[in-house]
């Protein structure tokens, strides 16, 4: 191969970012290549959507398997091309002789008399350039962990950010049915009011400076981990003679910075006691508000308890996410006025859907979810504890798990639906100011956990 060949041979193996050899070539939808990483830094600055830098063409896939010819090729062309190896810390001051090995037990650049030297002669030595690919080989490794680490951090980042706008509104509809509670008690309680809406108060914006603090802390985590990953990749770049000095503490920095990735906050709000509330509820007591007939069921939540899948058999539920085995108990009476309270008791189902729909969609065992007429408390448990949602409008919280006896009490001329968590006295959530323009009547799903 001639030298002008040998030239374009050698430019197809060159980065168009970062114009070096590839390291960790990728190769895009379009049929362009570039380093994993140079590509990672361009669309972390450019966002959504992910364009081939090359031809602007949008890329579908966010990841790509690594061109493995291209890496090899990239590989050999860097160990074939002329080293610069000519600082006196590469001439052996002994024999004045250019360091050209690598000793992998002392890690130290030998030349070759002192690699045949008695000190020397039972170790393992490479040249320079293979010692170097081996090494770049180990910080790839070390560039995909933290790119990952960035990816999961970045993805709790937004997760806090929903939680912190969801706790925003949860506060504020508890704030207002925390009042409506207050306000058909007697006016002696108005101080009792005072001191739960400021305790409340106070424990919410803990709350949300913990949530903040989280933010903070997963942002700094998440730029010290873009640092690091950006002098990885620098640390690749580098001279032969820098990177096997210099790869020992790099890799040290980043092992410190993995270790210190922050965890998310799961906020939790305190359930006050409102003194009184059950003794007003049990003036509208329901004996046997529910059926003592059970219907099995199939019941799905997805992961955000925006969607309930709801039926009589497996059929009726998707493939993923995974169903719940249940029963359904329909309430025995169907309410069109008045105020109705009743409990129920939830002491062994941490997965359990409660409440009240309208009459007409209980003649096929199934009910819409989605329905105007649908208000429904949701208990479910996830990997860090439990939770409670409600289906309109969805508000997911984690929360301590209501033990014992839930309280379901509906006001159907005023057009409300509040439920209690009984054994602390406490409102847990209310649906306020609610059209009802047909009979409702009381709805309860349990899974067999």
């Amino acid at each position: 191969m001639d030298s002008y060949s040998l030239q374009a041979f050698q430019n197809e193996l060159i980065c168009s970012i970062c114009m070096n050899y590839f390291i960790d070539p990728v190769t895009t939808d379009c049929g362009h290549s570039f380093c994993r990483p140079c590509l990672y830094f361009c669309w972390e600055e450019g966002r959504a959507p992910m364009r081939c830098p090359e031809c602007r063409e949008i890329s579908v896939k966010p990841d790509f398997n690594t061109n493995v010819v291209l890496k090899k090729l990239a590989s050999l062309a860097r160990q074939t091309r002329p080293q610069n190896i000519n600082n006196s810390h590469s001439i052996c001051v002994l024999h004045e002789e250019t360091k050209e090995l690598f000793c992998e037990v002392d890690k130290r650049l030998l030349c070759g008399p002192c690699s045949e030297s008695p000190e020397h002669m039972a170790h393992s030595h490479s040249p320079i350039g293979w010692a170097a690919e081996e090494c770049r080989v180990k910080l790839i490794k070390e560039m995909d962990y933290l790119w990952r680490i960035n990816q999961e951090t970045q993805n709790h980042l937004n997760q806090e950010t929903r939680k912190f706008r969801s706790l925003v509104d949860y506060v504020s509809i508890r704030k207002v049915i925390t009042t409506i509670q207050y306000q058909k008690m007697h006016l002696l309680l108005d101080e009792e009011e005072q001191l739960h809406l400021q305790a409340l108060e106070r424990e919410a914006k803990e709350l949300f400076q913990q949530l903040q603090d989280s933010q903070v802390r997963m942002t700094q985590h998440l730029e010290r981990m873009k640092d690091m990953y950006r002098e990885l990749w620098e640390t690749c770049h580098m001279p032969v003679v820098e990177l096997l000095q210099d790869v020992g503490n790099v890799s040290a920095r980043a092992d410190l910075a993995q270790m210190q990735k922050p965890q998310p906050v799961y906020p939790e709000l305190t359930s006050w006691r409102i003194t009184g509330v059950l003794d007003m509820l049990n003036n509208f007591r329901v004996d046997n508000a529910l059926s003592t007939e059970m219907t099995p069921c199939y019941i799905s939540l997805s992961e955000d308890v925006r969607r309930v899948i709801f039926g009589d058999d497996h059929r009726s539920a998707p493939m993923d996410p995974q169903g719940v085995e249940s029963f359904a108990v329909w309430g025995a009476q169907a309410f069109n006025s008045g105020r109705h309270y009743w409990e129920v008791d939830v002491t062994h189902s941490s997965t359990w859907i409660l409440g009240i729909c309208r009459d007409s969609t209980t003649a096929d065992s199934s009910i819409l979810i989605d329905s105007d007429e649908t208000f429904l408390l949701i208990s479910s448990k996830r990997s860090n504890g439990y939770s409670l949602s409600t289906n309109s409008p969805p508000l997911i919280q984690h929360v301590q798990r209501p033990l014992g006896r839930v309280g379901v009490f509906l006001d159907y001329d005023n057009g409300s639906v509040s439920f209690f968590d009984v054994s602390k006295g406490s409102i847990i959530y209310g649906f306020p100011l609610a059209s009802f323009s047909s009979p409702l009547r009381p709805f309860f799903c349990f899974g067999c956990t």
